[in-house]
């Protein structure tokens, strides 16, 4: 079974400043909690987890016109995967920042919503200076 789940978050700073952050591969394990690394070589981020779990993924977007970056989770855990994170430009200084997990098995989807719903918290104190 696949599920689509998405978490969602309003950040008081302006679009661009928090795509600065979440736009580049590299910098996960400062807003991401869980993830200790992350190395990118071509298309390919390889994130290491806070267990020692070491995790290819395929970056499918990274475009910072529409401030949307896409990966695709290349191991045996999935049978399909794709996570999709939006930063939305709200007009008056704030941005809107959405997190969408497309994933087979199903429960997947879940455990990276959860895992997401926590780690744009995390983004938000950061960007607001409470973290």
């Amino acid at each position: 079974m696949r599920a689509s789940v998405r978490r969602q978050i309003l950040i008081r700073r302006a679009a661009q400043q928090v795509w600065q952050l979440v736009g580049d591969p590299t910098r996960i394990p400062e807003w991401f909690d869980g993830i200790e690394a992350a190395t990118v070589e071509g298309s390919t981020r390889t994130i290491l987890t806070a267990s020692g779990m070491s995790m290819p993924e395929t970056i499918v977007t990274n475009d910072s016109l529409q401030r949307r970056f896409q990966y695709r989770i290349d191991t045996a855990l999935f049978r399909e995967h794709l996570s999709t994170i939006d930063v939305f430009d709200l007009g008056d200084g704030t941005s809107l920042v959405s997190y969408a997990v497309d994933a087979n098995p199903a429960v997947m989807a879940l455990v990276i919503a959860g895992a997401a719903g926590a780690a744009l918290r995390h983004l938000r104190d950061i960007m607001e200076g409470e973290g």
